[in-house]
């Protein structure tokens, strides 16, 4: 599963309330509207300027507090195509992998806002394409990696039958 695109830099300890903020939970059953407001404490600009393909990297602590599961799903709805942090909320990891966000946890010092990024899940690479760097992570589980192919573990139960792994 190879993944390329542009950066969007954020920094420690975003919280699931700044990727969907809870003042607008009354959109949790319009989710299109929900995603319009996505980040737009910290990065206004985010919602209206991400394009598909884009990716999130952060720093430590990706998605902490509320575990509700808006938070993921907004970020995959914006067409982002992998989120890379040094480290994430347990629930919020739980979350992406369960509605198909796909993650990889790695040494983000030296990806800025707007550096071209391509990510390959299965080999555990990052490769910094505008500074000609890489990067290596563990790489994710074979059956997470079947989880997100089907875009989600919803979507695999109903391909499958169940979880056969």
């Amino acid at each position: 599963m190879g993944l390329k695109g542009r950066a969007w830099k954020f920094g420690d300890n975003i919280t699931t309330d700044y990727i969907a903020p809870s003042r607008y939970m009354h959109l949790r059953s319009n989710l299109s509207e929900l995603a319009k407001h996505a980040f737009e404490d910290i990065r206004p600009e985010f919602p209206s300027s991400v394009k598909p393909g884009d990716l999130i990297v952060a720093g430590r602590n990706f998605g902490a507090g509320s575990s509700r599961e808006h938070a993921p799903i907004v970020i995959k709805m914006l067409g982002v195509s992998v989120v890379i942090a040094k480290s994430f909320a347990r629930i919020f990891y739980r979350n992406a992998i369960n509605v198909g966000l796909p993650l990889a946890i790695c040494d983000t010092s030296i990806i800025n806002d707007g550096d071209l990024v391509e990510v390959d899940l299965q080999e555990g690479i990052v490769k910094n394409l505008t500074k000609k760097a890489e990067m290596r992570f563990k790489p994710l589980p074979e059956e997470i990696v079947r989880i997100l192919s089907e875009g989600g573990i919803v979507n695999y139960v109903k391909k499958h039958g169940g979880l056969d792994f």
